[in-house]
């Protein structure tokens, strides 16, 4: 599957698509019923399928001081999307420019003229254009009048409540990361490239595959049963920190993994480390013999849930 950005012209082979339309950062069961109806229709009528995002966040870019939280990278969306059975990502730049172009403007000049769209799939709550002065009806009524074709679908709901991304990051806020797992079908997974630390972990006996958090969402600090997912496509179990560190001087945050039966070198390697099961809140110790027994402990906890 091919990445275009939202400045470029689309290949002449996927002109003519369908095109999922919305944010997608998290890509849960709500967001796969969007893109899979997107999916649906292209296939029937022999078409490409397009999901089209938006990267920076539409929030980040009104609100850039506002804290990290992002469920998924690009890379892990257009892997996402591949996966569900899209021919194409369409990234779509959120900046000055498309902050201020009308909702007319963006279905007529973007969807319809330089992406030659069919069809377009949006969420019923989805919104576009200069002010949020697009919704589902606007997109229907102009449109209608372009030759393009539109769908909504409905939200997806679990028991209890709507499924949605800020659901999901109030589930990993709380610690919950199994009630996040559920929502999104998955696992929350930090992408990141193991960089080097102060090799504490090492010292300690529990050599650790350091990533930053980047522009990731902080889930509740603490120890987590994790999985990891190296390039070359092995997953193995490990329990890992993800905090400050408040043993060590300076605070530096970071999510270490600590891979079980593991000792193989991934500095500089592109890892995936999937939050499975809370074990315990982040917490300083009297002594390095005490924080040396609750590694162990977690360690045997982490290995029974992930068992």
């Amino acid at each position: 599957m091919i990445r275009v950005e939202g400045g470029d012209q689309l290949p002449e082979r996927l002109r003519g698509g369908i095109i999922a339309l919305g944010n997608f950062d998290g890509f849960h069961a709500g967001h796969q019923a969007v893109v899979g109806r997107a999916i649906a229709w292209a296939k029937a009528e022999s078409r490409p399928a397009i999901v089209a995002t938006f990267d920076p966040h539409p929030v980040r870019y009104f609100k850039p001081d506002v804290a990290p939280f992002r469920l998924t990278s690009l890379d892990q969306r257009q892997q996402l999307f591949a996966e569900a059975g899209a021919d194409a990502m369409l990234v779509f730049a959120f900046d000055e420019t498309l902050a201020n172009t009308t909702a007319g403007n963006f279905v007529g000049d973007l969807l319809v003229t330089r992406f030659g769209a069919k069809g377009v799939v949006t969420g019923e709550d989805f919104t576009f254009g200069k002010g949020r002065g697009g919704n589902i009806e606007v997109l229907r009524d102009l449109g209608a009048l372009l030759g393009l074709r539109s769908e909504a679908v409905g939200p997806v709901s679990t028991e209890d409540a709507v499924i949605s991304s800020s659901r999901i990051r109030q589930c990993l806020v709380e610690g919950k990361p199994d009630e996040a797992e559920r929502l999104m079908t998955r696992p929350f997974a930090v992408q990141g490239v193991v960089q080097h630390g102060d090799k504490n972990g090492r010292l300690l006996g529990y050599p650790t595959a350091n990533v930053d958090m980047g522009s990731y969402l902080r889930p509740m600090y603490g120890v987590y049963a994790v999985t990891g997912h190296l390039a070359d496509g092995r997953v193995l179990k490990g329990a890992a920190n993800l905090g400050i560190r408040p043993q060590f001087d300076p605070p530096k945050e970071l999510l270490e993994p600590h891979f079980f039966d593991f000792d193989e070198d991934l500095y500089g390697q592109t890892i995936e480390v999937a939050l499975r099961h809370f074990i315990r809140p982040e917490a300083k110790f009297a002594s390095m013999e005490e924080l040396t027994a609750q590694i162990e402990a977690d360690c045997v906890r982490a290995r029974e849930l992930l068992a």
